[in-house]
């Protein structure tokens, strides 16, 4: 991705400061990196044990399924919660994974995919929606985290107003923590790749303790939340 006008900009900075410009700056070798340290080693089955450890604290429900008994989490979770509406991402591994012939198939749903030329009507029914469904691009055992890249087509809404929110975890992509997702968005700039213009990072469902340190849920997004691990490994 290029970047416009960096040498004038930092040039300008660097004589408002007074100060010469380095010609080369040298990256720090740190004799200590506790930051790659975290569950370096583990499994990717033992990540997902990290994961599911995590999500109890942060009040949110793991499912674990096959590709094949994916359909069946989906429907669980909308059963339990007694969902009517759902609106999901404008992501492909719907399609992948048999889950958008299953929502819009589902006569028991108002079922809708986001859709960014209808925006604003998608927009107003996510703010209705019992459940907004996406899958994660990379998930972080130790905070138990989905991160999901926005395109500006996958919709953003979609995670953020509905009142409930489920987050469909391919395993490949559990990472132990925060370090692994920035060196792969880093290592996808150094390819000349385009970047993702919005990059979001749900742990659980909406949390606030600023007020007293009283724990309240729901504040500013999805009440309750659930994630499914699907071993997307295995073959149908």
């Amino acid at each position: 991705m290029a970047i416009e006008n960096r040498e004038a900009v930092l040039s300008q900075l660097s004589e408002r400061l007074g100060r010469k410009r380095p010609e080369t700056v040298e990256k720090p070798d740190w004799t200590i990196s506790p930051q790659r340290s975290v569950f370096e080693g583990l499994t990717q089955d033992e990540l997902v044990s990290k994961l599911i450890e995590q999500c109890e604290a942060i009040h949110t429900e793991v499912k674990l399924a096959t590709r094949a008994q994916l359909i069946e989490a989906v429907n669980s979770y909308l059963k339990e919660w007694g969902a009517k509406t759902v609106i999901y991402a404008n992501d492909k591994r719907f399609n992948d994974y048999g889950l958008s012939e299953f929502l819009i198939n589902e006569s028991t749903l108002d079922c809708r995919m986001w859709e960014s030329e209808n925006k604003e009507e998608n927009i107003e029914f996510a703010k209705k929606a019992d459940v907004g469904m996406t899958f994660s691009d990379i998930t972080l055992a130790e905070s138990g985290t989905a991160v999901l890249f926005n395109d500006g087509i996958k919709g953003r809404p979609v995670s953020l107003l509905p009142e409930s929110y489920i987050a469909i975890i391919p395993k490949s992509t559990i990472v132990p923590r925060l370090t692994q997702a920035a060196e792969a968005i880093h290592q996808q700039s150094m390819r000349g790749e385009k970047l993702p213009s919005c990059v979001n990072f749900i742990s659980g469902p909406s949390n606030s303790a600023d007020i007293e340190m009283n724990l309240v849920v729901g504040v500013h997004g999805p009440v309750r939340a659930g994630y499914i691990i699907v071993d997307d490994k295995e073959n149908l």
